[in-house]
């Protein structure tokens, strides 16, 4: 385990609201994660380090949910050993949406977009 992702549970329509409030207010990104189909994290304003963690289509971590106490969490899990000043990533995995988000890992096998 590296670090579990936390910020203020919402649900979807809370999560578009924020969204769209956050492009007003001219924050460059909103860092919203979505748990299930009823629950999304929001880290934008009360977050940790781990709304930092960029995608790749290579990367050395993964995302997964876990329950504890009934409760739903995000952690990030690595896949193999990280290396002192290596960054961690893991594949954002969005789901498809109308426009595709462009990606700019790098990686060998890169898909391109984030979508």
């Amino acid at each position: 385990m590296i670090i579990e992702y936390v910020g203020q549970s919402i649900r979807q329509v809370i999560a578009d609201m924020r969204e769209r409030r956050y492009e007003k207010e001219g924050i460059g990104s909103s860092y919203l994660f979505r748990v299930d189909q009823d629950t999304i994290i929001d880290a934008t304003k009360c977050g940790n380090l781990a709304r930092f963690i960029n995608h790749s289509c290579n990367p050395n971590c993964y995302a997964k949910i876990v329950t504890v106490e009934a409760q739903k969490k995000i952690v990030i899990y690595s896949r193999q050993s990280v290396n002192v000043n290596e960054e961690i990533t893991y594949d954002y995995k969005f789901p498809i949406e109308d426009e595709k988000i462009p990606c700019l890992c790098a990686a060998e096998n890169c898909r391109g977009t984030l979508n």
